[in-house]
């Protein structure tokens, strides 16, 4: 008879994960700014959350460009050394660029430890998260893409190194071997995903005649959250990067005019370019859609550098000329962090009209400022949608009488 207090308890099983201690390097250029560093290296920390490990410390230094064999100068490396030999919880290193086969490698003979760059980091998360066939393909292809040019530092006991009695033969053979594996599997993984894409676009061209509204924007910022509000649908959300890698599509219907609203892969800065090719087909979902809907985290203080990379990537998508509405999200946190909490509401208002007009300005497209969890000003949302959506109904059917 089991106790009390084990009923209702999820049992699990498989092995359990440790979580990893590390430590975070960053380099600061001379055309960044400490704050710009110190943003970027918070995000470098969410993503080792993410991952599943615990920040014990950062590491910066003053560089125009990463040193060629260790990242780092030779006395800002011997600092991280000593702080591991004093530390002996911290098990790995993370740093904010990526590096080369023989960097890692000469970093991790230094260092005795094991060596991440950010783009390893990210295909860990997304290798973690992906679910459908479609992702984990895509994540495979992305990870054999970065590991090809990488293969010369990660298999140096394959390299003739040494000259000698016993250290001639078919060492640097067995290397081309192995490059010529990784080849194959990417030639494999790119048809096998060619297939896949094929199927996808049948999906789309299958939906009918029906308006695609696609939710765009930096990971984090609320895209799965406004999905499920808008559509009533139960999309995974959650405070982590990445939380969304498949995109999810689901038909709404706003009074009597019925939409398809699709939840794309949050973008980041710095995203390694091998994924951006992998998830090109997951992407398609903005460059097919027929409205953008760019969501913006008006909250954090890097929300500008945000938005720029949202917009390049749209731009690289080919996708940044389709019709467009920025949606300021989490201004609940904004008004929180900002306004004085003897503010008069008049006062708040007419702030936030001026704010909404700055936007417009700026970025040359309509918006709305809300929140996504207490559904403040959802109807003006609702609303701009509900004429974009008639006004392309209107393009695509110009003759066909509207029930709406």
């Amino acid at each position: 008879m089991s106790d009390n207090w084990d009923l209702g308890k999820k049992k699990t099983s498989g092995l359990k994960r440790e979580v990893e201690h590390c430590i975070i390097v960053g380099i600061i250029r001379r055309d960044q700014t400490n704050e710009q560093v110190t943003e970027y290296l918070d995000e470098l920390e969410f993503l080792a959350e993410t991952a599943g490990a615990v920040t014990k410390k950062r590491f910066t230094q003053k560089m125009d460009h990463p040193h060629v064999r260790t990242f780092v100068g030779s006395g800002k490396l011997e600092e991280i050394i000593q702080y591991i030999q004093t530390h002996e919880e911290i098990s790995l290193i993370i740093f904010d660029d990526d590096l080369t086969g023989k960097q890692t490698s000469l970093l991790e003979e230094e260092t005795k430890i094991k060596i991440v760059d950010r783009s390893q980091l990210i295909l860990d998360i997304f290798a973690n998260r992906a679910q459908t066939a479609q992702a984990r393909t895509q994540v495979e292809l992305a990870q054999m893409q970065y590991l090809l040019p990488r293969l010369r530092g990660l298999w140096t006991h394959l390299e003739r190194q040494r000259g000698g009695i016993g250290m001639r033969g078919p060492g640097e053979m067995e290397i081309e071997t192995d490059r010529r594996i990784v080849r194959d599997k990417i030639s494999l993984l790119k048809k096998k995903l060619e297939k896949i894409d094929q199927q996808a676009q049948t999906q789309r061209k299958n939906r009918g005649q029906l308006i695609r509204v696609a939710l765009v924007g930096y990971t984090n910022v609320g895209k799965s959250t406004l999905m499920n509000s808008l559509s009533k649908s139960d999309v995974f959300a959650e405070n982590k990067l990445f939380a969304t890698l498949d995109t999810k599509v689901k038909k709404v219907v706003m009074g009597s005019m019925p939409y398809l609203l699709s939840d794309t892969v949050g973008f980041i800065r710095k995203l390694p370019h091998h994924l951006i090719e992998s998830f090109k087909s997951t992407l398609d979902e903005a460059k097919e859609s027929d409205i953008i809907v760019h969501v913006v985290d008006m909250a954090h203080p890097q929300f500008e550098d945000h938005v720029k990379t949202v917009i390049q990537t749209l731009k690289d998508l080919d996708a940044l000329e389709k019709p467009t509405l920025m949606v300021f999200n989490k201004i609940d946190l904004y008004k929180e962090r900002n306004f004085d909490e003897y503010l008069e509401e008049e006062e708040a208002d007419d702030i936030l009209a001026e704010l909404k007009e700055n936007m417009k300005n700026t970025y040359g497209v309509d918006n709305v400022l809300i929140s996504a969890v207490t559904k403040e000003n959802f109807d003006e949302l609702k609303e701009k949608l509900r004429f974009m959506i008639d006004e392309q109904y209107n393009i695509r059917y110009p003759y066909q009488t509207k029930t709406w």
